[in-house]
């Protein structure tokens, strides 16, 4: 691999990724249940207030969180960055460590142009196996499903239901 001997990146909080382009922001139910303990909402408040179904790559729809008109994520403000940056999703924390992201020297160079921690000067130096283990845990990210949220709701109200 091209990172054998490590990369270079450092993030510096310029929310270059998380504003003023479009993007989706895929959640898995671990994000989303992160995500709900930070705000202190229940999942279908958040999921309400926060989030909107998107169409995925298999033709499902999968749930992602909302964008502002000018491409901010719902969740970054002008006061703090992100809102919710010790839980932010698993996508926003591997992030710039993406498979696609490793496939070259060139694809890494040409990331670096839209984010200033990629290939920084003095920057930290990621090892090959943090920068594997980050690649990991991007590839098993598993977006909740429309079809089998709803059923998984419909599951809850019925159980809730017969507990009364």
């Amino acid at each position: 691999m091209f990172y054998d001997d490590g990369l270079v990146f450092s993030c510096n909080r310029c929310s270059d990724c998380c504003r003023l382009s479009p993007g989706m922001v895929y959640l898995s139910y671990s994000d989303l249940a992160r995500l709900c303990e930070r705000f202190g909402v229940s999942e279908g408040r958040f999921v309400e207030t926060y989030c909107r179904w998107v169409q995925y790559y298999d033709n499902t729809q999968v749930l992602c969180l909302k964008e502002r008109k000018n491409y901010d994520c719902i969740l970054w403000n002008k006061d703090c960055g992100c809102s919710a940056y010790d839980s932010r999703p698993v996508q926003c924390s591997t992030y710039p460590f993406w498979s696609w992201m490793l496939e070259s020297r060139a694809e890494w160079d040409s990331c670096a142009a839209d984010c200033p921690g990629i290939n920084a000067a003095g920057g930290r130096v990621w090892t090959k196996e943090e920068i594997e283990a980050q690649r990991a845990a991007y590839d098993a990210i598993e977006p909740i499903h429309r079809n089998e949220y709803m059923e998984r709701l419909a599951l809850k109200k019925a159980e809730s239901g017969n507990k009364s």
